[in-house]
């Protein structure tokens, strides 16, 4: 019986579901299969598959902390807000030092009010906004809370800015980028989008595939990691 996780590396250009269905296809038949925390085509990374049993703990895995690295592009915006929507690029913009993005930066970090992108899986009326968006229809996403518990800037040299962030469950960091495009007047946008941690499990412990299905099904087996395990790993450690 499989029971447990896998941590996969999720390729750019694939939706979650579709990696999902990959993975079904190198597994037994009938065997239960479900993911956490749905990443955008357009990213990359940390994607938690449960299996079997560990279907049951989906909710928990995708409420624990993730930790992304983002590639911002200032100077435009996007009706995806990512790189994969009509990009509309900004004209006569006063370029912004490090000094005044750090400073904006800070105003995104705790428990803040987020507006979601329009093209998202949320259900407005029973209908993903992201169907209506796409057939031009007009429709309001209420702000939502979300926690944010760090932002590093690691790299900037304009139109380029690279963040690396801590945040909690339901954080849309398109959204972040298009906010901090407005604050700084000059808009924003994802262009690259990598989640390398997702509450115990990270990158470096993902399965990546070749393709191959021999070989993609050695990967699936030696990343297995049994639910008794991933739950050891989800429980904090008391010192005494």
């Amino acid at each position: 019986m499989l029971d447990g996780i896998f941590i996969v590396d999720k390729p750019a250009g694939m939706t979650s579901r579709a990696l999902v269905n990959r993975v079904q296809l190198l597994l037994p038949r009938g065997v239960k299969i479900g993911h956490t925390g749905t990443l955008d085509p357009l990213a990359t990374g940390v994607l938690v598959l449960c299996v079997g049993t560990a279907t049951k703990q989906a909710e928990t895995i995708q409420s624990l902390g993730k930790t992304y690295r983002a590639g911002i592009r200032l100077g435009g915006r996007s009706t995806t807000d990512d790189a994969d929507g009509i990009i509309t690029v900004a004209a006569n913009v006063a370029i912004p030092d490090p000094a005044r993005i750090d400073r904006e930066l800070q105003g995104f970090v705790g428990r803040v009010e987020q507006r979601p992108p329009q093209y998202s899986a949320i259900k407005v009326g029973g209908r993903r906004a992201y169907a209506m968006a796409r057939k031009g229809q007009r429709f309001d996403l209420s702000p939502r809370w979300v926690q944010i518990d760090s932002i590093q800037r690691l790299e900037y040299v304009w139109p380029l800015l690279e963040l690396m962030i801590e945040c909690g469950k339901g954080t849309y960091i398109r959204s972040l980028a298009r906010d901090l495009g407005e604050r700084l007047g000059v808009g924003g946008y994802i262009e690259s989008l990598r989640r390398i941690r997702v509450g115990p499990f990270a990158i470096d412990q993902a399965v990546k595939f070749s393709g191959n299905i021999a070989e993609d099904q050695e990967s699936l087996r030696t990343g297995f990691i049994p639910i008794a395990q991933a739950l050891a790993m989800m429980t904090p450690r008391t010192t005494s």
